[in-house]
């Protein structure tokens, strides 16, 4: 990667449609009976390399026990997820065949990280070479959007919007409280054991446009920090291949159902943030020191607990996350026809209260992979 290929970025971004979509959900690969990770990614893909609708819709993700399905480039939300409920209910029949089943929480409660293999792709080797430790105690599941932005700046500035609106997901989407066997005590251990780990990772610094991101990668291009952009893995990003804003900051999902209203909230977040920039909405960029006091709060008590009001210096109910994300994108959700329902108790909740009753963490995890089974194997609607 050269500033070649920053040009190329930019004239990509100038050639990118507003508004189209594209999904990526990742799931652990496990024996049925008991529900350890097995490292069968390959065997996957290749069968599904081989069936029409799977065939450029599966891709790998560091471990040989996760595989991560795509939906494509859809041109809005309602044509991305439909391409996605086929692909997805396609895997989990091909993983079926294979005597596989698929988990979809942010971590898997008690695999060890020591045992799982890298697969074999210049880009995972790149990585596990680099990083170290830090990608072999990688083993967490999340859930990406992608959004198509006309204008590399505009992209920039739209991520600076997103920021103090990352920790609000996260909460909305915890769902991993176990870790190397135990309970972490906390609500999304996934964002922990990765987020606070991987280099340019995380919240992002403000950028204010493309001039001064381009300056930072340039910056880590010319002292050999980085050699592709996607080395920069912050949770918000533009992402230079595809014209789009992604987001990635939510773990997995265990039901389909919290999976696409998750997916269509994150949908709405960044077409307000683009609409904001455009408009010239006011906007008061909160120091990353503030917006950390959210982060580390979604990540030990999701939605239990309270977040901050950076504005106002005070806490309210994480709950109401959902409502006040709701309420900033009502313009562009009315728009887009987006309304996501959300269920009581997310991932992370569900979970600590089978804990609090006393059920183990095996029986805790077969339960969420059930719900997996029962709702992305078929057809949900938000």
């Amino acid at each position: 990667m050269d500033s070649r290929d920053l040009d190329t970025a930019e004239e990509r971004f100038a050639g990118a449609e507003d508004l189209t979509v594209g999904l990526e959900e990742e799931f652990s690969l496990l024996d049925p009976e008991t529900l350890e990770l097995v490292p069968r990614y390959e065997q996957l893909r290749a069968a599904g390399d081989a069936d029409q609708v799977l065939r450029g819709g599966l891709a790998g993700e560091l471990i040989s026990s996760e595989i991560e399905v795509i939906s494509g480039v859809g041109a809005n939300l309602g044509e991305a997820l439909a391409r996605q409920r086929e692909r997805r209910s396609r895997l989990f029949a091909l993983a079926a065949e294979q005597g596989l089943a698929l988990g979809a929480t942010g971590t898997h409660p008690w695999a060890d990280y020591r045992t799982q293999p890298i697969i074999d792709t210049e880009h995972y080797r790149r990585v596990e070479e680099g990083l170290k430790y830090v990608a072999w105690r990688n083993n967490t599941f999340s859930l990406h959007v992608h959004v198509g932005v006309s204008g590399i700046d505009r992209a920039v500035r739209a991520c600076d919007r997103l920021r103090p609106v990352l920790p609000l997901l996260l909460a909305i989407s915890a769902n991993s409280p176990f870790l190397d066997g135990r309970d972490s005590g906390l609500h999304s251990a996934r964002t922990q054991s990765f987020t606070k780990s991987f280099p340019r990772c995380g919240i992002p610094d403000a950028f204010g446009g493309w001039r001064a991101y381009r300056d930072y990668i340039e910056f880590l291009l010319r002292t050999r920090s980085i050699v592709e952009f996607t080395q920069v893995w912050w949770s918000v990003r533009p992402h230079f291949s595809f014209g789009t804003v992604e987001v990635r900051i939510c773990d997995a999902q265990a039901t389909a159902g919290e999976s696409e209203a998750l997916a269509a909230l994150m949908v709405a977040c960044i077409a307000q943030a683009v609409r904001d920039v455009d408009e010239g909405a006011p906007f008061s960029d909160p120091a990353p020191r503030l917006v950390e006091e959210n982060m580390w709060r979604a990540i030990r008590y999701g939605l239990d607990g309270a977040l901050i009001d950076l504005e106002a210096a005070a806490e309210y109910p994480a709950r109401a996350a959902i409502e006040r994300l709701a309420a900033w994108t009502e313009p562009v959700r009315a728009e887009l026809g987006i309304d996501p329902v959300f269920p009581e108790r997310n991932g992370a909740q569900r979970q600590r209260a089978l804990i609090e009753s006393g059920a183990g963490r095996r029986e805790v995890f077969a339960a969420s992979v059930a719900e997996t089974a029962k709702t992305y194997a078929g057809e949900v609607r938000v």
